[in-house]
Parts: C-alpha cells; sequence; structure tokens
C-alpha cells in the first residue's frame, strides 16, 4: 500500500512537529513538498500533512512556483509546531512573517555581483577605446 502525498494524518499526540521541505523531483531537478511531520523522523518517513509545495526551477517567464495552504499552516503553528529556516524565509516571501534577515542579505550580494560586472564590463570598453 503506498502512502497519500498529502500525508497520513497520522502522529503521537505529545510529540514535537515541524514545517520543513520535504525533497522530491530528480537529478537536477529538485522539487519540494512542504509538510508537517515529527521532528525526529527521517525525510523520507511518512509526513502528517502536506501543506504546500514549491519549485526552484524558474519557468519561462522566471517565476519560482509555490503553492501554501496558509489555513493549515496556521492551524499547526497554532499547535505549536516549528517551522524551519528555509520555510520560515519562504513564508517571509509570501507575506506570512515578516521577512528573513538572510533573503536581505542575499538580494544585497545580488545586487552587488551585478553592479561588478556592469562596472567590469564599461571598463572593458573604455579600454577597447
Amino acid at each position: 500500500m503506498l502512502i497519500p502525498a498529502s500525508g497520513t494524518g497520522q502522529y503521537l499526540a505529545n510529540s514535537v512537529k515541524a514545517i520543513r521541505f520535504a525533497a522530491r523531483g530528480c537529478t537536477n531537478r529538485p522539487f519540494y513538498h512542504i509538510v508537517v511531520t515529527e521532528v525526529k523522523r527521517d525525510q523520507v518517513d511518512p509526513v502528517i500533512e502536506q501543506v504546500g509545495t514549491y519549485d526552484p526551477i524558474p519557468n519561462e517567464y522566471n517565476e519560482k512556483l509555490c503553492s501554501l495552504n496558509f489555513e493549515r499552516i496556521k492551524h499547526w503553528i497554532g499547535n505549536g509546531a516549528r517551522v524551519s529556516n528555509p520555510v520560515r524565509e519562504l513564508l517571509g516571501l509570501a507575506g506570512f512573517y515578516p521577512i528573513h534577515p538572510r533573503t536581505y542579505m542575499t538580494s544585497w550580494r545580488n545586487r552587488k555581483k551585478l553592479e561588478d560586472e556592469i562596472n567590469s564590463q564599461e571598463a572593458e570598453q573604455e579600454n577597447d577605446k
């Protein structure tokens, strides 16, 4: 019998729960389910519930697709589930949490890298003249 992708719904009442990524997909094509699971469970063990998905590979419109079930996420957080840092970052971008500081640092680094590339291209053009 296969375990449903949305989860079994079975868990120990007093166990600590976590909302985290469960890696799916294949080599060079990652895909993540955002799941509620017991903290001590392995990533391949059955999950309690799937509350979203995240596709980190940009599509033809340069969009990274994400779907979240905010009602169920609120329910599990209200029941004491911990949220992992990567999921917290994603929820910050979605407006559920404040934006994570790592998001600001990543965008700052990306802007700095782009500025450096533009400056080096301009310097090369001036040297060519």
